[in-house]
């Protein structure tokens, strides 16, 4: 059941409800992290291997291939061997394609609100030592 398909006359709490927003949850968290959504981007204009990710978003290595494992996992990237390397490819571009002007409409209806979150916004993506700096 898609995340916004609810019966009528049945409440959001219903099982398969719940299941769906479950779902729509860990969708979400495979873009929580702006290394994944940098990587998604790029991806975007054709396949890379790891090293070439390394190379073009000033990522270490090991960083790039946890994100590329969750995206993965998510089903929003598929890899197939090229020699000793890695190729990693996007899938269903032409959806996160949608997603992202989706993304921009409603960053802009909501403007700097996100960015103040307590729990999510800019401050939070900062490490303890870019906190001291930042205030």
């Amino acid at each position: 059941m898609a995340m916004t398909e609810i019966p009528s006359g049945q409440s959001p709490r219903n099982e398969q409800a719940v299941d769906g927003l479950a779902a729509a949850a860990c969708l979400f968290h495979g873009f929580s992290d702006p290394s994944r959504i940098a990587i998604l981007r790029h991806l975007a204009l054709g396949e890379h291997r790891v090293v070439d990710l390394t190379a073009h978003l000033a990522l270490a290595q090991s960083t790039v291939s946890k994100h590329l494992a969750c995206l993965r996992d998510c089903g929003l990237v598929t890899s197939r061997p090229e020699g000793r390397a890695t190729v990693y490819t996007l899938n269903h571009e032409e959806a996160l394609t949608d997603l992202w002007v989706a993304a921009e409409r409603l960053l802009a209806a909501t403007g700097e609100a996100v960015t103040l979150c307590p729990n999510y916004g800019t401050d939070s993506l900062l490490s303890p030592d870019d906190t001291k700096d930042a205030r």
